[in-house]
C-alpha cells in the first residue's frame, strides 16, 4: 500500500542522512588525531659566519634551535603578546614650549644626545634581562653547568655597571627642561673604559660555538624556546641578547658623529666630541683586531691533519682569517674553505669528540702561488672539456677555479658559491690576499681579474708556475679523491651525517 511505501522511503532517507553525517564527521576526527601524532617538522638549518665586530657572529649547527618548531602542547595556545620597545624622541618626551624656543639644528642636537642616553638605558635593561631570564634560571635548574654558563656569558656582568656610570653622568648634566648643554667632556673621560670589551668580544666565537652545541640538548632547547615565546624576549633569542654589547660598541662612532654634526663650530663641545670620536675609533679598531686574532686561533685549533705532511708553517704563523665558509666542488662535495693571510686551506667539516672540527681535504695552498679563475655560468670544465652532466642549470652557476702547481705537487678545484654575491666576496678576498702577499714580498705589478700576475715592465701575463693550458688540463676530479682517515677515529657515516646537517644557505664574511 501507499502508506507502507512512504514509511519504507522515510526509513531509507533517514538511514542515508545518518550515513552521510557519519562520513563527514568521523574522518575529520581521525585527521585531527593523526595531526596530534605527527611530530613537528624541523626547519632547515641555517649557517652563518662572522669575523669582525661589524657583523654578528654565528655558526652552523647540526640542529638550529634558533628556528624551532612549536612544541605540540603549545600548538593550540593563544599567541602571547610581544613586549615591544617603543622608540622615544627628545621633542616628544620633554616640554614642547622649550622646544619651540630652540633652532632646528639645536633640536636635532638634543635628539642625538637623547638617543645616546636612551640607548644606554635600553642596553642596561637588556643586559640585566639576559642575566635574570637566561643565566640565573639555567644555573638554578641545572640546565647548564656554571662553567658552561661562564663561557657563554663571558664578562657580561662587568659591562652593566660600566654603562650605568655613563647613563648616570648623562642624566646629571641634563637640565630640568630636558636639554643638555655639554656631553663631550663626559665622553672623553668615559670612553677609555670600553677597552674592557676586549675580553668579551674575543670570547664570542667560542661562546657561540658552545651555545650551538648545547642547543642539541633537549632541556636547553626547550628552555630557550619557552623564553622565545614569552613576551619579554621581544622575539629575540639568547644570542641576540648576548650580541647586543658588540652592536652597541660599533654604534658609538655613528652616534658621536651625529651629535658633532649638529654642534655649532663655536660650541666648546665640538673639540671634545672630535677627541671622543678618535678615542672610540681607536678602541673599536684595537678590539676588532684582537677579536679577529681570537677567531683565527679558534679555527686553527680545530683543524685536523690526516698526516704530518699536511701541516704548514704558514698556518701556524697566521694571525688573521680573511674569510671562510662552505663551498661545493664540481662533484657536489661540501667543503669548508679557510683563507688565512698567506695560505688557503680546504677542509671538510666533521664531528670529533662531540666538537665541530675541520679535517684537511688536500694540501694547504700558499696564497702567493695560488691561481684564480672566474668561471662564467655553465663553463665548468672537467679535463679541459665542457661539463654537460648537469641537468639542473642552477648547479652550474657561481663557480670559480683555484689551482696550484709546485714541482710535482698540483691541485685544481672548481668551487661553487651559493649565490653571485658570495662568489664575488670570495674572488675579492682571494685577490686582495694575494695582492697583499705579493706586495709584502716586494714584487711590483698588479693582479688581473683572474688573480694572475701582470709584469709592468714587459706587460706579459705570468701564471707563476703553471700555464693556462696546464691549469685547464688539471682534472677537477683530483679534488674528489678519497681521504685516508686511518689516523683519525672517524668513520664515513659520521662524516656524511655532518654533510647532511649543513644548511642550504651559505654566507661568507670578510675581515678586511
Amino acid at each position: 500500500s501507499l502508506p507502507s511505501v512512504l514509511r519504507v522511503f522515510c526509513c531509507l532517507f533517514s538511514l542515508a542522512l545518518m550515513l552521510s553525517f557519519n562520513k563527514r564527521v568521523k574522518p575529520l576526527s581521525r585527521v585531527t588525531s593523526l595531526a596530534n601524532l605527527i611530530p613537528p617538522v624541523k626547519a632547515t638549518p641555517l649557517k652563518r659566519f662572522g669575523q669582525t665586530l661589524q657583523r654578528s657572529i654565528s655558526f652552523r649547527s647540526e640542529s638550529r634551535p634558533d628556528i624551532l618548531a612549536p612544541r605540540p602542547w603549545s600548538r593550540n595556545a593563544a599567541p602571547s603578546s610581544t613586549k615591544r620597545r617603543d622608540s622615544k624622541l627628545w621633542s616628544e618626551t620633554f616640554d614642547v614650549c622649550v622646544n619651540q624656543m630652540l633652532t632646528s639644528k639645536e633640536i636635532k642636537r638634543q635628539e642625538a644626545i637623547f638617543e645616546l642616553s636612551q640607548g644606554e638605558e635600553d642596553l642596561i635593561e637588556d643586559l640585566k634581562l639576559a642575566k635574570k631570564a637566561y643565566h640565573d634560571p639555567m644555573l638554578k635548574l641545572s640546565i647548564m653547568t656554571e662553567q658552561e654558563l661562564n663561557q657563554i656569558f663571558g664578562t657580561l656582568d662587568s659591562l652593566i655597571p660600566l654603562h650605568e656610570e655613563l647613563l648616570s653622568q648623562l642624566r646629571d648634566v641634563r637640565k630640568p627642561d630636558g636639554s643638555t648643554e655639554h656631553v663631550g667632556p663626559i665622553l672623553v673621560g668615559w670612553l677609555p673604559c670600553l677597552s674592557s670589551y676586549d675580553s668579551y668580544c674575543s670570547n664570542q666565537v667560542a661562546a657561540k660555538a658552545l651555545l650551538d652545541h648545547k642547543k642539541q640538548d633537549h632541556r636547553v632547547q626547550d628552555f630557550l624556546q619557552r623564553c622565545l615565546e614569552s613576551p619579554f624576549s621581544r622575539k629575540l633569542d639568547l644570542w641576540n641578547f648576548l650580541d647586543i654589547p658588540r652592536s652597541r660598541l660599533v654604534k658609538y662612532p655613528l652616534l658621536l658623529r651625529e651629535i658633532l654634526r649638529h654642534t655649532p663650530n663655536d660650541n666648546p663641545d665640538q673639540q671634545h666630541l672630535e677627541e671622543a670620536i678618535n678615542i672610540i675609533q681607536g678602541i673599536v679598531a684595537e678590539i676588532n683586531t684582537k677579536t679577529g686574532e681570537s677567531e683565527c686561533r679558534y679555527y686553527k685549533e680545530r683543524l685536523l691533519y690526516l698526516e704530518e705532511g699536511q701541516k704548514d708553517s704558514l698556518i701556524d704563523s697566521s694571525r688573521v682569517l680573511c674569510c671562510h665558509g662552505e663551498l661545493k666542488n664540481n662533484r657536489g662535495v661540501k667543503l669548508h674553505v679557510f683563507l688565512f693571510q698567506e695560505v688557503l686551506v680546504i677542509t671538510r667539516a666533521i664531528t670529533h669528540n662531540e666538537q665541530l672540527c675541520y679535517q684537511l681535504y688536500r694540501q694547504p695552498i700558499p696564497v702567493k702561488d695560488l691561481l684564480l679563475e672566474d668561471l662564467q655560468d655553465g663553463e665548468v670544465r672537467l679535463g679541459g672539456s665542457l661539463r654537460g652532466a648537469f641537468s639542473n642549470n642552477e648547479r652550474i652557476k657561481n663557480f670559480f677555479r683555484i689551482s696550484f702547481k709546485n714541482g710535482s705537487q698540483s691541485q685544481t678545484h672548481s668551487l661553487q658559491a651559493n649565490d653571485t654575491f658570495n662568489k664575488q666576496q670570495w674572488l675579492n678576498c682571494i685577490r686582495q690576499a694575494k695582492e697583499t702577499v705579493l706586495s709584502a714580498a716586494g714584487q711590483a705589478g698588479v693582479l688581473d681579474s683572474e688573480g694572475s700576475f701582470l709584469n709592468p715592465t714587459t706587460g706579459s701575463r705570468e701564471l707563476q708556475g703553471e700555464t693556462k693550458l696546464e691549469q685547464m688540463d688539471q682534472s677537477d676530479s683530483e679534488s674528489d679523491c678519497s681521504m685516508d682517515t686511518s689516523e683519525v677515529s672517524l668513520d664515513c657515516e659520521r662524516m656524511e651525517q655532518t654533510d647532511s646537517s649543513c644548511g642550504n644557505s651559505r654566507h661568507v664574511e670578510s675581515n678586511v
